[in-house]
């Protein structure tokens, strides 16, 4: 007997039913000499650190960092799945063979290796390795199955990466809480979050530290033509008005008229990123949504395998495309003029090389019926970037147009789109658009030495801040380790280095939503007040570097080509824990303080110790007559847990209400603010020591509060 193990029932049901196991047992279908199984997801996990050793059970940094000899795994505390796991435990001790069906990825493998592994599975085991879920797929599939070891590096890599996170995630989560934190807070950090997060919290700080200005700029109209002038903005609005009595005393001449004609190339095929960015981009859709919708659509057979990070497909797909492109009847005005002639090998769409484990997300050419809204838009956008990639290139010609008015030189461009190719895919719809493309606009045509009358007037503008990241331009950055890159072959380059897999971007952007490390207003992301202070709490640059995270990703990809070996990466990573460790037990104490609370992590039961309680002062102290300390320019103001700057986003100064375990009084704060430091008094509990201790809080010259015994 052969065991199939899927990694759905859903999956194990129509492998099932192809194979001709048509029998429904508990658990599994049977018939034609298999077994079909399934997990649903993840069954097993790494060990947790208590499962280790009983002395990981607590949160103490006299224990860090946490090393095992080996790492083991376990099943996860569910019992649906306990209950599962025994049927495919039984089911692969018995067989002759086992065949993993699980998704074709990197994740996919784990979750069924460690089944395998955990179930002591010593049959022969085979790999169905396909692209998408059609019957045709599948049947292919079973005919050209691979050995398992074909994909013993995927494995490492897998295995690599669960570790990796592991060790930096359990070790440097516990030693910043411990060390910085106060109370109950949990500083959660981990390889892929922190770097992303603290890309938030940079583009954060910028846009805080924005100081807009006002500017001009000289603008005349010339035969219905706007033109401005080509000189630096001008900053005094003086200067701008003696400018615009300059230009009223000349005529305007053209100088120079040019037009040229090129091509707008295609769209690229979808990647998920890609994907998950177009959906934000058009729907506002989040990037874990965006996953959920094109996961079911594989799943309905609609899409090829969505969990890919390139925008090419195999060479040898392009027979199959002219039958996908007939099978797309919903859509049979748009390919009727590409089936009308040979579909193109075009070397922007099909390239071996630039193809891994899977190509491109394309549709099946199964009809799209018995679908929600959402999983409506995502088809549609999938099959017209498919249609698309197929028509004629665009073609466009830009026209730029120079001019003068007596010395001051003008300038005006146009663009306008001759032959419009592929954006007949999106006639009645809004073409996809590259990074600062401009609107068409169509310019007469001037001869260069002719001259006359004009219209200028004066532009007032402002200067703006940065803008702050959506979905779709963190996933950029994630995607290129926080490089600015709007060219699509360039950024092919960049994706062995960006940050996460497209897989689990959208869940690492969950997570700090979750963790309230970041928030969304309408469709921008803002880091939050936690977040804000977690990075400024890590020192570290390793941590928050998108560079070097991009750095082991790359390494990642190598293991999974056989290139690097899974030993070598986690030795480097486990010296990397315990250098970070010794860094910042020594590291001089720097107070952040964190806003808002986190669940709790386990600690040790220590008795509650009694608190001494400073008097009240008779007469009530108005803070917010005191000015800010740190910028002198505002004044305090009370807030929820703090008293702080007036203009705190730019300045950053705060007083919290309690404060290494005891409440302030408005004297004692007051105290701070005038004196630089309140009264000695009892039972200060510092992060990272015992017990509690005598001192003064102290504003240091740095505007961080210190106790002083």
């Amino acid at each position: 007997m052969k065991v199939c193990i899927a990694e759905k029932p859903s999956v194990a049901r129509d492998i099932a039913e192809i194979i001709g196991a048509k029998q429904r047992k508990d658990g599994y279908y049977e018939g034609n000499g298999y077994q079909v199984t399934w997990t649903f997801g993840h069954f097993c996990t790494l060990k947790e650190p208590h499962d280790y050793t009983e002395q990981w059970k607590f949160w103490r940094l006299e224990d860090l960092p946490m090393i095992p000899s080996s790492f083991g795994i376990k099943l996860i505390e569910n019992d649906g799945v306990q209950r599962q796991f025994k049927i495919i435990e039984q089911l692969v001790q018995q067989c002759e063979e086992v065949i993993n069906c699980g998704d074709a990825g990197q994740e996919g493998e784990l979750i069924q290796r460690w089944v395998l592994l955990k179930a002591q599975c010593t049959a022969p085991v085979k790999r169905l390795w396909i692209s998408s879920l059609t019957e045709e797929a599948i049947r292919e599939g079973f005919q050209k199955l691979k050995d398992a070891a074909q994909y013993n590096n995927l494995y490492a890599a897998g295995s690599a990466r669960a570790i990796g996170d592991w060790l930096l995630g359990m070790n440097a989560t516990r030693l910043f809480t411990k060390k910085f934190a106060m109370g109950k807070t949990v500083l959660s950090i981990g390889r892929v979050q922190t770097p992303t997060l603290a890309m938030i919290v940079q583009r954060q700080k910028e846009i805080n530290a924005f100081v807009s200005e006002e500017y001009w700029e000289l603008k005349t109209i010339y035969r219905e033509t706007e033109f401005t002038a080509t000189i630096d903005r001008i900053k005094v609005l003086d200067r701008a008005q003696k400018g615009l009595a300059y230009l009223k005393e000349h005529p305007f001449e053209i100088t120079s008229f040019e037009r040229k004609e090129g091509k707008e190339g295609n769209p690229r095929l979808f990647d998920l990123t890609a994907l998950q960015v177009e959906a934000n981009k058009k729907y506002a859709y989040s990037a874990d949504d965006t996953l959920k919708y094109v996961q079911n659509l594989y799943e309905k057979k609609l899409v090829t395998y969505p969990r890919v990070d390139t925008t090419y497909l195999s060479e040898d797909l392009h027979p199959k495309i002219e039958g996908i492109l007939k099978d797309l009847t919903p859509y049979a005005a748009l390919t009727a003029p590409l089936l009308a002639q040979p579909i193109p090998k075009l070397k922007t769409v099909f390239d071996d090389k630039k193809v891994t484990d899977h190509h491109a997300i394309i549709p099946t050419g199964i009809y799209p019926s018995g679908i929600n809204l959402e999983e409506k838009r995502i088809y549609d956008l999938i099959a017209r970037r498919f249609i698309a990639a197929f028509y004629p290139e665009c073609k466009i010609a830009n026209t730029t147009v120079l001019g003068k008015v007596g010395q001051v030189e003008f300038k005006a461009t146009g663009k306008q789109i001759l032959e419009p190719g592929w954006k007949e895919v999106y006639a009645n719809d809004v073409a996809p658009k590259k990074e600062g493309e401009e609107e068409e606009k169509i310019l007469p045509v001037f001869t260069a030495g002719e001259s006359g009358p004009h219209t200028p007037r004066i532009h007032q503008g402002k200067t703006t801040p940065p803008k702050a990241f959506t979905e779709a331009t963190l996933l950029r950055a994630m995607e290129t380790a926080g490089k600015q890159v709007d060219d699509e072959e360039m950024r092919e380059l960049l994706k062995d280095n960006g940050i996460g897999r497209p897989s689990t971007r959208a869940n690492i952007i969950e997570t700090l939503f979750r963790r309230k490390y970041i928030e969304k207003r309408k469709k921008n992301i803002y880091a939050t007040q936690t977040g804000i202070d977690l990075i400024d709490t890590i020192q570290t640059e390793l941590l928050k570097s998108p560079e070097l995270t991009g750095i082991w990703e790359r390494k990642l990809r190598q293991i999974e080509k056989g290139e690097y070996a899974m030993e070598t990466f986690k030795q480097e990573l486990i010296q990397m824990v315990i250098d970070l460790t010794i860094e910042v037990k020594t590291a001089n104490y720097k107070v952040i303080t964190v806003t808002q609370e986190q669940p709790p992590a386990p600690e040790e039961k220590e008795k509650p110790k009694k608190e001494s309680k400073p008097k009240e002062p008779k007469k009530a102290v108005v803070i917010a007559e005191h000015a800010c300390p740190k910028c002198k320019d505002h004044p305090l103001k009370k807030g929820n847990t703090a008293y702080g700057c007036a203009n705190f986003k730019v300045c950053g100064f705060k007083v919290p209400f309690e404060i290494f375990g005891k409440k302030l009084t408005d004297k004692q704060i007051a105290d701070l603010l005038t004196k630089g430091k309140t009264g000695k008094m009892k039972g200060w509990k510092l992060p990272g020591t015992e017990g509690e201790i005598e001192g003064k809080l102290v504003l240091s010259p740095a505007f961080e509060l210190v106790v002083e015994k």
